[in-house]
């Protein structure tokens, strides 16, 4: 198969399957050729490994993962990108594609089913307005998966990949950090891709841990409580806390005290550890009905 970072051959392939590109779906198509070989490389894509990919465009990464990975399942969403897939991966025998929306494709069956014996990896090139669901899925499926490579905007890339305690975190950096090891692997100019984006992109890898934080009492109301702690970012943790999960103001400044911090706190300056403490005096302060 010819260069599918060429742009004359996109256009071509466009023009064969009379494919135009979809705003709703966010579609933008890799030019630059250098980009796909290293999330393959640095996304476990190699021999032992069946890799998931999100996303598949015309295939571009779908063909570097292939060269590499024992097995490949590509699960895209637009049905209009199937007859292009089945031609521009027609030389690959080890590659399954999947029409389906990511959102409600059990991925726990496809891994049972196809990667039997295998470590299994995800890889995606996913549009900006999924990638946080698509991530929280990942991660909270507890799959049985080595790590996750994704290509994000790159303001999300350092959301995702912040240190606890640091200004950048939020309540998905939260989550990251709980599931996963996160690193920023390297930044992609908006300049790769056609059509071209507002924004610069990065790959960010998750190594999944073998076992999440101790000392968690309730791992839902542990989320629901980050997720009530940044949602109002310029505020402190009693106030945000207390304003988006509708709990008395006291009943969250007694558990913030029990835990020993500071009373005007603010949610990014907590650790995973102080997180874990205050959601857990919370709950038991609220009762066992939360």
């Amino acid at each position: 198969m010819e260069k599918l970072t060429d742009i004359s051959v996109i256009k071509g392939l466009m023009k064969k399957h009379g494919f135009e590109f979809s705003k709703s779906l966010g579609q933008n198509f890799l030019i630059n050729p250098t980009v796909c070989p290293r999330i393959a490389e640095q996304g476990n894509a190699k021999s032992g490994f069946g890799v998931i990919e999100i996303g598949t465009g015309i295939g571009v990464l779908t063909c570097e993962l292939a060269k590499g990975a024992d097995k490949v399942v590509a699960i895209e969403i637009d049905k209009r990108l199937i007859p292009i897939l089945e031609d521009t991966l027609s030389e690959f025998d080890n590659v399954k594609i999947i029409n389906a929306d990511i959102m409600e494709t059990d991925l726990s069956k496809i891994i049972d089913e196809e990667f039997a014996g295998l470590d299994v990896a995800v890889c995606a090139n996913l549009p900006y307005y999924i990638t946080s669901p698509v991530i929280m899925k990942l991660l909270e499926s507890r799959l049985r998966i080595k790590s996750v490579t994704v290509m994000v905007q790159k303001e999300a890339g350092r959301r995702l990949c912040a240190e606890m305690g640091t200004r950048d975190m939020g309540a998905v950096t939260v989550a990251v950090n709980y599931f996963s090891m996160p690193k920023i692997l390297f930044d992609v100019s908006r300049g790769s891709f056609m059509p071209s984006p507002n924004v610069d992109s990065c790959v960010v890898r998750f190594d999944i841990k073998d076992k999440t934080p101790e000392g968690v009492e309730d791992e839902r109301f542990f989320f629901k409580v980050a997720r009530g702690a940044f949602s109002q970012r310029r505020k402190t943790l009693s106030n945000s806390v207390s304003s988006s999960l509708g709990i008395e103001k006291s009943i969250v400044t007694e558990a913030i005290e029990g835990s020993g911090l500071a009373i005007n706190i603010r949610p990014e300056q907590l650790s995973m550890e102080e997180l874990i403490s205050f959601a857990n005096i919370l709950k038991d302060k609220l009762g066992s009905d939360e």
